[in-house]
């Protein structure tokens, strides 16, 4: 398992291979990296910390075939989760904001950032149009935990909850019930053939898996 320093020593080195295309100075990177890093380690993340960034973008990787605008995914992946707020409706919104500001401020060509507050955006409700590949690879990467171990998923249920700590068990059950029963009902969880090959069958196991220890609690 990596440590938090090794794994904040391999995103910056993602970052600034990254920003190396655009032109952008090393000390204006280091800046907006330590932002992103302080973002990612506030107090109250569980999961949608730098662990959860990596495994995006790892993820985004290994589907970077399909990809029409590598860069953009990749810049929304870094931000799609930079604000995060558990008990806010427009987080999705204000990382867009956000994004478009430090890609701004580095200069970042404006096609570029347009298409990355777009990604963002899509991660709201997690849906894609069938020929639109690039939202289709961000989404699947960020719900590549659905389909991981067993063991692992369970770990990352339980980091949402502590997210969620404000609410009362019985609602958040409830309200957690719903969210997987949505992804259930989906004639499919991954877009991509690659992940829907690999990791489908497990994101429903681990899914249905939840709802039935939800409803043993309930």
């Amino acid at each position: 398992m990596q440590s938090q320093n090794q794994i904040t020593e391999k995103l910056f080195n993602n970052w600034w291979y990254l920003l190396q295309p655009f032109g952008v100075e090393q000390v204006a990177a280091e800046k907006a990296f330590t932002q992103l890093v302080t973002a990612y380690s506030s107090p109250g993340r569980y999961y949608h910390t730098l662990e959860h960034i990596d495994h995006v973008l790892n993820t985004i990787q290994t589907l970077q075939n399909q990809v029409q605008d590598l860069p953009a995914v990749q810049f929304a992946a870094w931000f799609h989760d930079v604000i995060y707020d558990a008990q806010a409706q427009n987080n999705e919104e204000n990382s867009a904001i956000y994004a478009v500001e430090v890609l701004k401020s580095l200069t970042i060509p404006s096609h570029t950032i347009t298409k990355t507050s777009t990604l963002i955006l899509h991660t709201k409700y997690h849906q894609a149009q069938s020929d639109d590949f690039d939202p289709q690879v961000l989404l699947d990467a960020d719900l590549a935990i659905l389909g991981t171990h067993p063991l692992k998923y369970r770990q990352y249920a339980l980091a949402i909850r502590q997210e969620y700590a404000w609410l009362p068990d019985a609602i958040y059950l409830a309200g957690r019930k719903k969210v997987l029963q949505r992804f259930l009902q989906r004639h499919r969880i991954y877009f991509t053939d690659l992940m829907f090959a690999n990791f489908e069958l497990s994101a429903r196991h681990n899914l249905e898996a939840e709802i039935q220890s939800i409803e043993q609690i309930s």
